[in-house]
């Protein structure tokens, strides 16, 4: 059913210039897709991090002007937690070990891409208060002519969903956050349903709940309200642990097919469909038993943090489907999948 691309990886931490002189890339993930100017785009995640010292942590944020500050621990200090790689825990505080920016490059073939020299800006980076850790994992939307990016705002305030809008790629309407913490995840449907903007969302449980797919609707995309539950963990599963929305739902005769990611109580991420209606999507109708992709090539198993599939975008053309995503939080591929083959496989398993 699914088709990796020979060339995978695609992009790597090697084909991708540090924002900064000092910094070093250490991870290109999670991509977004669209088309633009008769070129296919992809919207990196970059993660990146002083060069580091000899027995020392160092973790840059944002302040509120768009400076780098960056902080420093001594690795042996008791109070340091160092058990996970993405994040530095210090006494009640946590931090990320990197920080995240958004990254442009283009394609003429789909599978080899490069920034653009005569397109500004190519990097986009978090912004005011609540983007002080950085920004990460944008979904883009095109809806009657506007680009819309959903993208998580991570600061010491929490976990966000925050919307961006541009019509060229070179200036860009910032919206703030329309989805307070904790969340993220969020994916736009392309067109309206019944006169309401749709969206998929992934607020997070703590103690009572858990980490499942929302939706919600809004008649401007800023404000969201009606939000009711649609996908729950499956203990004993693929993805018993979490769930979370992809790219955006992709319209069917069948349905709103969306391919989401999940994650067992080893944190091995894979990706798996769900078809919703498509006159009420809150409306489940089929869902993955066997995951569409999983973490089996070496470049999905091993990594800055191994055994993770995880898509934001994929370009459609009649049955085809192009995906892209990032394996092991470090790298980036491609894969090819059929609609039709989705829809069946749905239907037999479901």
């Amino acid at each position: 059913m699914v088709n990796r691309f020979i060339e995978n990886p695609i992009i790597t931490t090697q084909d991708i210039s540090p924002s900064q002189p000092d910094f070093v890339v250490e991870c290109v993930m999670n991509p977004s897709t669209f088309s633009f100017g008769g070129k296919t785009w992809l919207l990196l995640r970059v993660a990146e991090r002083p060069i580091q010292k000899k027995g020392i942590i160092s973790v840059p944020i944002l302040d509120e002007g768009g400076s780098f500050n960056i902080l420093e621990f001594a690795k042996d200090d008791p109070n340091v937690d160092l058990t996970d790689s993405r994040l530095v825990r210090y006494k009640n505080t946590t931090y990320l070990s990197t920080i995240s920016h958004l990254q442009l490059v283009c394609s003429e073939d789909d599978v080899h891409f490069y920034e653009p020299k005569d397109h500004q800006p190519t990097k986009i980076f978090g912004s005011g208060s609540l983007e002080t850790f950085g920004i990460e994992d944008c979904r883009v939307t095109l809806i009657d002519g506007v680009y819309y990016l959903t993208y998580t705002q991570v600061s010491k305030h929490g976990v966000g969903v925050g919307l961006m809008s541009t019509t060229d790629w070179q200036n860009f309407s910032r919206e703030g956050m329309i989805l307070p913490p904790h969340n993220k995840d969020c994916a736009l449907f392309e067109e309206k349903i019944d006169g309401e903007y749709y969206c998929l969302h992934r607020p997070s449980g703590v103690g009572v709940g858990g980490n499942f797919i929302w939706i919600a609707t809004s008649e401007n995309l800023t404000h969201w309200g009606n939000h009711q539950c649609i996908l729950h963990t499956r203990k004993g599963m693929w993805d018993s642990e979490r769930v979370g929305a992809g790219a955006t739902p992709i319209k069917t005769k069948e349905g709103w097919l969306s391919i989401y990611h999940g994650a067992d109580e080893n944190n091995r991420y894979c990706l798996g469909a769900v078809l919703l209606d498509l006159k009420n999507p809150s409306k489940v109708l089929a869902r993955s038993y066997h995951p569409l992709l999983e973490p089996t090539a070496d470049y999905e198993k091993l990594g800055f943090f191994s055994n993770v599939v995880f898509t934001n975008g994929h370009l459609v053309n009649g049955d085809n489907i192009i995906l892209y995503y990032g394996a092991s939080d470090q790298v980036i591929c491609g894969a090819t999948l059929s609609i039709e083959s989705i829809l069946l496989d749905l239907k037999v398993t479901y």
